[in-house]
């Protein structure tokens, strides 16, 4: 059995590393990707809402349960249209804006 050592300054470390590189351009590029979207609705899963809102997947069940969000359920999996989100956050931002107004 030989073993062959590679150096830094061999050719096939540079190709490896190039070659790592593009793979790291290739995910990037996936995770920018628009998500596909349903009738011109795009669908959030309970972990990407968690990762956008910063929250844990505990908390959104607990506002499942209270009505805060809506949700579809989905063979036992939840999911969010986005633009019903986006509506709840901008209107909570509203309440806070005109109850800053009174102070």
């Amino acid at each position: 059995m030989s073993y062959h050592f590679l150096e830094r300054k061999d050719p096939r470390v540079d190709v490896l590393f190039q070659g790592l590189e593009n793979m790291e351009r290739l995910i990037a590029a996936m995770e920018d990707a628009p998500k596909s979207v349903f009738h011109g609705e795009r669908f959030l899963t309970d972990e990407e809402l968690s990762k956008i809102l910063r929250g844990c997947r505990r908390t959104l069940q607990e506002y499942r349960t209270l009505g805060v969000i809506p949700y579809y359920l989905v063979q036992g999996k939840a999911l969010y249209k986005e633009s019903d989100i986006q509506k709840i956050l901008e209107d909570a931002y509203k309440r806070c804006r005109e109850d800053m107004r009174w102070v």
